[in-house]
């Protein structure tokens, strides 16, 4: 099983991502994850990821993509996988089907996981206080909410389009997420949208 996941920050996707990754056995691949362990791994593209975020650039689409599909050619990603924070982009969105249509695959879903704005602001601002996240302040976190959604709305369509949008309800307690998303993966048959 192939999969995307897609939320808003503090919808809960990293927290999902396991719980997906654990029930279908497949690698959750997290482009945050794999930028943070490059701050330690070798090799020239290690060095140019950990120079760009010693400077506070931005990691470009062209670097992103290498590292991404450097990850999925490994052999654990071959049964399937779940990708968290890539593609942002549509020129990542184009770069991740020419890469599995030259490996002869494709996705079979697309996560996307609903939030109350409100809910998921008061849910950050309360991990902010008990991690002693000085930076995550109500204001800048509406910002970041505001960057998902303008980036993100073109994705969303562009998948629901394709067929291979799931839209479920990211609030409530982790076990009920859970086992809406796997009820909705487990009834999907590239039918059109499904939310639940």
């Amino acid at each position: 099983m192939r999969l995307l996941i897609m939320g808003p920050p503090g919808a809960g996707k990293g927290t999902q991502a396991v719980q997906i990754a654990a029930h279908y056995t497949i690698p959750a691949i997290s482009t945050g994850d794999i930028f943070r362990a490059m701050r330690t791994a070798d090799g020239p593209l290690a060095q140019q990821v950990r120079e760009i975020m010693a400077s506070g650039g931005y990691i470009s689409d062209e670097i992103t993509n290498e590292i991404v599909a450097e990850r999925l050619a490994q052999p654990d990603c071959e049964p399937g996988f779940l990708l968290d924070g890539y593609p942002r982009t549509l020129a990542q969105v184009e770069t991740l089907d020419t890469f599995l249509t030259g490996r002869g695959q494709h996705l079979d879903a697309v996560i996307s996981l609903l939030a109350d704005e409100d809910e998921v602001v008061l849910r950050l601002l309360k991990r902010a206080e008990s991690q002693g996240r000085a930076d995550d302040k109500e204001e800048t976190i509406r910002v970041r909410q505001q960057v998902y959604a303008d980036q993100t709305a073109p994705l969303l369509k562009l998948y629901a389009d394709r067929g291979l949008l799931i839209e479920v309800d990211g609030l409530g307690p982790v076990e009920d997420v859970s086992t809406r998303l796997f009820e909705a993966l487990d009834g999907f048959g590239h039918q059109p949208s499904v939310t639940v």
